[in-house]
C-alpha cells in the first residue's frame, strides 16, 4: 500500500483545530480555532432603577438602557427595580437563573442612584444573594464628572447662559436637587457631585433636598438671598422625573432644569461604573 500524504500545498491543521473553508482577501484557507479557545460572552449588565408612579419615569429608564446598548453593541443589558415599576430587580435575576440554557451569568448590577445610601447598602445587595445567578453590584453613578457634564448640558438646554460677565456671576447660584437620605455619606456623595458642578458653572451651588435630610429647597433660596445671590436655577439631581424632582422644580424662582434622563454621558457612566465592578477583585455574590 502507498501512504496517503498531503501534498506540500495542502493546509496542514494543527492538532485540536477545525480547518474551516474560510478564504481571505488572498482565497487561502484560514484555520478557525475551536469555541473552547474563543473569547467568553462580558458578564450581563442590569440596570436597577428605584421606581416610580410616574410613568415617565419608567420611559427614562427604557431610554436609558437603549442608549447603553447603542454604545455597547452585544452586551447583554437588563433592567430591574427595586420598588413600584415591572419588571421588579428580583424577577429580572430571577429570569436570568432560569433560561433554556442554565443561568446566566456572572451578572453585574449597576445601580441608577446617584449616591450611597439603604438602597445601595442593603437592599441590592440582599437581592442579589437571593437571586439563582452569580452578581456582582458596582458602585452608584455619583459623585462623577461625567454627572456634572450632564447636570451644566440640562441647565444649558434650560435657558442657563453660555456665557456669563463677573456682575451676573456674583449674584447667581444654583441649587443641586436631590431626593435625600439619612445616611451621611449619601450627603457627602451629593456634596462632591455639587463641588464639581461648580467648578463647570464658575458660581455657587448648594445642595438641597426632598426630604429626609437638611436644607430644604426653600431653606437653601433663603441662605443663597442673605448672601446676594438672587438669580437662582435648580439643577435637577434625579435620574428620571417623579414627584420629588417636580416638587423641586416647583419651588425655581428662575430656572429648573430636566432630570439626569438618558444623556449620552449617562450612558457612558454606566458602562464606567460596569466594567469597574466587572474588573474589581472583590468576590462575587454566591447565588442562592
Amino acid at each position: 500500500m502507498t501512504a496517503s500524504n498531503p501534498r506540500s500545498d495542502e493546509p496542514r491543521a494543527p492538532l485540536g483545530h477545525t480547518a474551516h473553508p474560510r478564504t481571505g482577501g488572498s482565497g487561502r484557507l484560514r484555520l478557525v480555532p475551536p469555541l473552547r479557545y474563543r473569547r467568553p460572552a462580558p458578564p450581563a449588565l442590569v440596570l436597577v432603577a428605584h421606581g416610580s408612579r410616574d410613568p415617565r419615569a419608567l420611559t427614562t429608564v427604557r431610554a436609558l438602557a437603549e442608549r447603553v446598548r447603542a454604545l455597547r453593541p452585544g452586551l447583554a443589558v437588563h433592567l430591574g427595580h427595586i420598588e413600584r415599576n415591572a419588571p421588579l430587580l428580583p424577577d429580572t435575576l430571577a429570569a436570568l437563573g432560569d433560561t433554556p440554557a442554565g443561568p446566566v451569568g456572572p451578572v453585574v448590577l449597576v445601580p441608577l442612584l446617584l449616591g450611597r445610601g439603604y438602597h445601595v447598602r442593603q437592599d441590592i445587595p440582599a437581592m442579589a444573594a437571593a437571586a439563582p445567578v452569580r452578581a456582582r453590584v458596582a458602585a452608584p453613578l455619583g459623585p462623577h464628572p461625567l454627572l456634572a457634564r450632564t447636570l451644566h448640558d440640562r441647565l444649558l438646554e434650560a435657558g442657563w447662559p453660555a456665557a456669563m460677565d463677573g456682575a451676573a456671576r456674583r449674584t447667581s447660584a444654583v441649587i443641586l436637587a436631590a431626593a435625600g437620605s439619612r445616611d451621611p455619606d449619601s450627603a457627602a456623595d451629593t456634596r462632591g457631585t455639587a463641588r464639581l458642578l461648580a467648578a463647570r458653572l464658575g458660581v455657587p451651588v448648594l445642595p438641597a433636598y426632598a426630604s429626609a435630610a437638611a436644607p430644604t429647597v426653600p431653606d437653601a433660596l433663603r441662605a443663597l438671598a442673605a448672601r446676594g445671590r438672587h438669580r437662582v436655577a435648580v439643577a435637577s439631581y434625579f435620574t428620571a422625573p417623579g414627584r420629588f424632582a417636580t416638587q423641586c422644580a416647583d419651588r425655581a424662582p428662575w430656572l429648573a432644569s430636566a432630570p439626569l434622563g438618558a444623556h449620552e454621558a449617562m450612558a457612558r457612566l454606566v458602562l464606567h461604573r460596569y466594567d469597574q465592578a466587572h474588573a474589581s477583585r472583590e468576590p462575587e455574590l454566591a447565588s442562592a
